[in-house]
Parts: C-alpha cells; structure tokens; sequence
C-alpha cells in the first residue's frame, strides 16, 4: 500500500532519542534532533563531537552513522556503524541488532548485497527466532536473483511468526516488485483462509491486496462503524480509487481530515486522488497542508508529491528549485535525480 522510503522493503525507522526530564541536553539528543530535522551534516557533527567529548560511543557512532546513510555516503555509514559495534565488547543487546539493521541497509545500497545478507545471516546466528531478520535476508536475497534461499527465509519467518499479518504483506510486495505476484497471492491466501477468527478489516486488507475490491470495500465499510482510524480511511479510499469513484474516495479523504487535521498522510492521499482526477490546484493544496504538518513521518513523500503538482501544473521553475533543494535532503533517490535532469531542460 505505502512505497517503501528504504530499498525492498526494508521497514527501517529513524528512532529519535531525547533528553531525559530534568538532565542536561547532550551532544547525542541535540545530534539526534537535528536527524529528525533532516539537518544531517549538523547532526554529523553533533556525534563527532559527542565522541570527542567522551559521550557514549556507541551510541555516538550509531547516530553518525544514521547521518551518513541519510546522505548517501555510505562508506562513511558503514564504518560508523561497524565503529559502533565495536563498543559493544562482545556483548549483544537490543542497541546491537538496531545498528546491526541499520550496517545492513548502508550494505546494500552501498551495492555490497552479499555484505547485507552476511550481516542479517550473523544476527539470525544469535537469534534463531528473528523473525525479521529472516525477512530482511529474504528480501536480500529476492533482489540478488537467489529466490529459492529468499523463499526458504520467507517461510521461515512465517512460521515464526504465523500472526504477523503485515509480514505476509511485505513478503507479497516483495515478490510483486520481483515479478512473482502469483507467488506472492500465495502467501496472502494462506493467511486469509488459514485464520478463521481473522477480524473483518484484516480480511478487508488481504482482499485488498488480491485485487478483489468489492470485498475489500463491504470489509472495510463494516469496520467503519467501530473502528476510526487512519490506516482504515486510507484503505478504505484506495478501495474506492481502484474501483473508479475517485470523488467519494476524496470525500473520505476531506471528511477525516476535518477531523483529524494532523493525519498527514491522509492529505497525501487526498493530493494523489486528486492528481488522478486532474484537479491539480487542489492537489497542491492538499500536500501543502500535509507538509505543514511538523514532524509527520511521510514529508519525503509529501514533498515529492508536492513537486509532481507543480509540474502537473506546467510550472517547470518553480518545481526544479523545489527539486534541487529535495535532493539536498533525500540525496539517494534516484527517481528524483532522473526528474532533476528532465527539469533542467524546460
């Protein structure tokens, strides 16, 4: 349902850690500030100095780390965090298979996907039942052509976790995205038909993502009289979408936002139903208000959208120097790179 900000999927999350009640700030709660506030070359710094001025390594290293991914030197990411690890005197915690997480993505994009997929194989050698790391292996290995060993990861982490109806999800994007949808649908119908007590907006999901919008939609419209939230009225209008009443999806869409006036990605998805329908003003307006919204978790998405409108709207300028300062902030996406160069030329 949602594009994944990190390659095939890997749910990795910037966690924001802050100053204890009544401490003083230190070097690493202003670094990791300024990570939530995309100021990664000021947060860089912040960590380099925390070390400097004998703050917890580790920790120190981690967010360093964290920077430099989000910059996309990933070099000088994965050093941090091997530099990281190596505080951690042989003992493993929870802080260990964070950046152990974090090591794998800089990994991976750093082109090094047998790196990526080593470093998941040593934290599922320490954890037999890490269930996300099997699927993160398995996602690895899906993208480096090895589908037998990302099957065999893929069942594993099922049989881990049986309940954990989002990992089947993941599992059928991955394959959808690799050109295994038939595959894919087979891991969707096995949780569907396999769990009786399913509730009706779960099932409602997995309709969903079979493309039986009919279903999808009764599901979701009967947990829709007990159940008020954002994930449902998104799913819910995408429903409507797919089935072609892009006006009652918008309706959903304004309805909860009157509501609830912080659901930015619900004002994400009002903009995108309206690109669809060609009301692009309108659209602009709705990622705009999405974007004021501080601190939301989808801004990368917004501000990509917001871009879209503007061209949608032949305002060519205007949308490169939006372009040019995004990419200063998401310098890895390389869709927008390719866009920047289109930009350039008109």
């Amino acid at each position: 349902m949602k594009k994944k900000q990190w390659v095939f999927g890997l749910a990795v999350v910037l966690s924001i850690m802050t100053a204890c009640s009544g401490k003083p700030e230190t070097k690493i709660d202003t670094g990791m500030k300024a990570l939530e506030n995309l100021d990664y070359e000021t947060a860089e710094q912040c960590f380099e100095s925390a070390v400097a001025a004998g703050e917890n390594a580790e920790q120190a290293y981690r967010g360093q780390g964290m920077a430099y991914l989000a910059m996309a030197r990933y070099d000088d990411s994965i050093a941090a965090f091997e530099r990281a690890l190596a505080q951690s005197n042989g003992m493993v915690g929870e802080i260990e298979y964070d950046i152990s997480y974090y090591l794998a993505v800089a990994q991976y994009k750093n082109g090094d996907p047998e790196g990526a997929y080593n470093t998941y194989s040593a934290m599922i050698a320490l954890d037999e039942e890490n269930a996300q790391a099997y699927y993160l292996r398995g996602s690895v290995a899906l993208k480096s052509g090895r589908h037998d060993d990302a099957v065999k990861d893929y069942d594993y982490a099922v049989s881990l976790t049986p309940k954990d109806y989002d990992l089947y999800i993941r599992i059928y994007e991955d394959l959808l995205d690799a050109d295994f949808k038939s595959e894919g649908e087979v891991y969707l119908r096995k949780a569907l038909e396999g769990d009786t007590k399913m509730s009706i907006y779960q099932q409602g999901k997995f309709y969903y993502y079979l493309g039986q919008y009919e279903d999808a939609r009764n599901s979701f419209e009967k947990a829709s009289s007990s159940i008020d939230s954002e994930e449902l009225i998104l799913f819910l209008g995408r429903t409507y979408e797919a089935l072609g009443d892009m006006n009652y999806a918008a309706s959903l869409y304004s309805n909860f936002i009157d509501k609830h006036a912080e659901a930015a990605e619900v004002f994400n998805q009002l903009g995108l139903c309206r690109l669809k329908a060609g009301e692009y003003s309108g659209a602009l307006e709705a990622f705009d208000k999405g974007i004021a919204i501080e601190n939301n978790s989808i801004m990368q998405s917004l501000k990509y959208n917001e871009i879209v409108a503007y061209e949608y709207l032949t305002d060519f300028k205007k949308a490169a120097v939006l372009m040019e300062a995004y990419l200063k902030v998401y310098p890895d996406d390389q869709k927008a790179v390719r866009e920047y160069e289109f930009l350039q030329t008109r």
